[in-house]
């Protein structure tokens, strides 16, 4: 053995002794907080004064430790992991509905179309009363929607309230099949156009039928829809990728603490066509595998991105089984497109002190090059190639997507119109927008913001002071000046209200299918991706 070779072999039994020494350690800190952990749960149990549920503790200390980490990593009891299940597969056994439960009343928010809800004459916007045997109003858990679920051919009792007026309806259940692909369909004579919602399992062989269909109609150039796909299985993406870039590449690499989740995939199998000119449609609420697609794509000079910076979701996740028939989602791994840039956007592992998450993309971001050598940066999601400007959403009109003030508001709108125009004439008249915002002002309490909520912490407080009484006038005449004031600021995101409002309005008349065919004569994005695809030297120059 040579003086060298002896150096680096006691290098390397150094290195392994000061690993073997860490892992020791960590076992140790484990093994000791277990140990705590388990002497204050069983000292609660035997000697606080009132009766508490273990169970119940338990999953708030789980809970409560989780929401320190990222909002990804998360436990399942049993209820939760047959949700995962099937939003990963995308099958299940139930009436076709999708529904809301909300301070203890469960409201059908959407019917599928053919699905047994639909064909049993139950509509978006019935509260659900009664479920069989139970009533919603003595039932506790959010979980109360898996009891419409069951196996095809059984049969559920249902008690609505439709309008005012209390209904009942026999529904036989089926296989529940969600469609990755909610719609396709030819723009013109040469642009095809693919919308795909969720990377479940049978998604690529959804996209793979699609794309299939559409050459068949003449198909000649592509848009491939992922805006709002929060995305799911990471071999999905890579197969979906794989249709447009050869065998054999780099789709993805993932870097994390334990080896095995430490890869480099790559495409496996024939793509589908190399040549196809492609733009593909993200925006903020493309997320995760959407990126992987996206990202990859851009990396190769394969498509041109079109519309918003995506999410930012470059972290990877997988579920590991737990005692009694529990499971855990955690983050495993970060994950980097094939340039070697790593799209997150959220630096979790080093909140402030107030729980704040810092960005990536507010410090320095590093460049790196695709296939043709054009830059792209990574931290913040995904960068498009042609960015649509558009005025940023306001706070407050995230607040109003996020409330039920659309819902209500079509709701009441469907009913007293019974028909509107086919889905491919639809366009919103300024009218309805007009009635809508009025809707607002005589509801505004249904999108409370940060300032309504510290106002009403306020005036509580000025009644244990005493003051209530007094202040009472002006706080009145205070939350008549918020509520003009948040009216007037949505008037920035005017646009984007209309086309969240257009879309509610045509997905209640003619389900999700409808809302695509709208989307595909009117929306402007995917105006401005088929011309840019029929202009083949703007296209081309854009990506060379």
């Amino acid at each position: 053995m040579t003086k060298i070779t002896r150096l680096i072999f006691i290098v390397f039994l150094l290195f392994q002794a000061i690993s073997l020494k860490a892992q020791e350690s960590n076992f140790f800190e484990i093994a000791k907080q277990l140990e705590i952990y388990s002497s204050v749960l069983k000292e609660l149990n035997m000697y606080y004064v009132d009766e508490l549920s273990p169970a119940e503790l338990n999953e708030i200390a789980v809970k409560s430790m989780l929401n320190r980490l990222d909002p990804y990593t998360n436990y399942f009891d049993e209820q939760g992991i047959e949700d995962v299940r099937i939003q990963r597969s995308g099958e299940y056994g139930g009436i076709g509905t999708g529904t809301r439960f909300k301070d203890k009343r469960l409201f059908i928010t959407e019917v599928y179309k053919d699905a047994p809800a639909a064909q049993a004459g139950l509509l978006a916007g019935d509260e659900i009363l009664q479920i069989d045997d139970v009533l919603v109003k003595d039932y506790e858990e959010e979980s109360l929607s898996s009891l419409l679920r069951g196996l095809p051919d059984t049969k559920v009792r249902l008690k609505v309230l439709r309008q005012g007026v209390s209904m009942d309806f026999t529904v036989s259940r089926s296989k529940i099949d969600m469609n990755s692909v909610p719609f396709y369909g030819m723009v013109d004579t040469e642009v095809g156009y693919i919308s795909f919602i969720k990377f479940t399992e049978k998604c690529g062989m959804d996209v793979k039928n699609a794309f299939a269909d559409l050459k068949g109609k003449g198909m000649k150039k592509l848009i491939l829809d992922v805006r709002g796909n929060p995305g799911g299985l990471l071999n999905e993406a890579v197969n979906i990728t794989n249709f447009f870039i050869p065998k054999d590449k780099v789709v993805v690499t993932t870097k994390g603490k334990v080896k095995k989740w430490s890869n480099t995939i790559k495409t496996r199998n024939e793509p589908l066509d190399l040549e196809i000119p492609i733009v593909v449609l993200i925006d903020g609420r493309s997320a995760s595998a959407s990126e992987i697609v996206s990202g990859s794509l851009q990396d190769y000079d394969r498509a041109v991105i079109l519309g918003e910076r995506s999410y930012g979701k470059g972290l990877v996740q997988r579920y590991r089984d737990l005692p009694y028939g529990t499971q855990m989602k955690l983050t495993i791994s970060k994950y980097y497109t094939p340039s070697g840039r790593c799209i997150q956007e959220l630096d979790y592992t080093n909140r402030d002190k107030e729980g704040n998450v810092p960005k990536f993309s507010d410090g320095k971001v590093n460049e790196f090059k695709t296939a043709n050598g054009r830059t792209v940066t990574d931290g913040g999601g995904v960068l498009p190639d042609v960015i649509l400007e558009k005025p940023e959403t306001l706070p407050l009109t995230k607040t109003l997507f996020a409330s039920d003030a659309f819902f209500n508001f079509v709701t009441a709108y469907y009913f007293a119109h019974p028909e509107i125009k086919p889905a491919a004439q639809f366009q919103l008249e300024e009218s309805v927008y007009n009635e809508f915002i009025t809707y607002l002002q005589t509801h505004i309490n249904e999108f409370e913001i940060g300032t309504d909520k510290q106002f009403e912490i306020a005036m509580k407080q000025a009644e244990k002071d005493g003051l209530g009484t007094d202040l009472e006038a002006d706080f009145q005449i205070f939350q008549q000046v918020v509520a003009l004031k948040k009216i007037e600021k949505l008037q920035v995101n005017k646009d984007e209200i209309k086309e969240r409002l257009t879309e509610e309005i045509v997905r209640r008349y003619y389900y999700r299918e409808g809302e695509y065919q709208q989307k595909m004569a009117f929306d402007p994005v995917i105006v401005q991706a088929t011309q840019l695809l029929h202009d083949s030297k703007k296209y081309e120059k854009i990506l060379k």
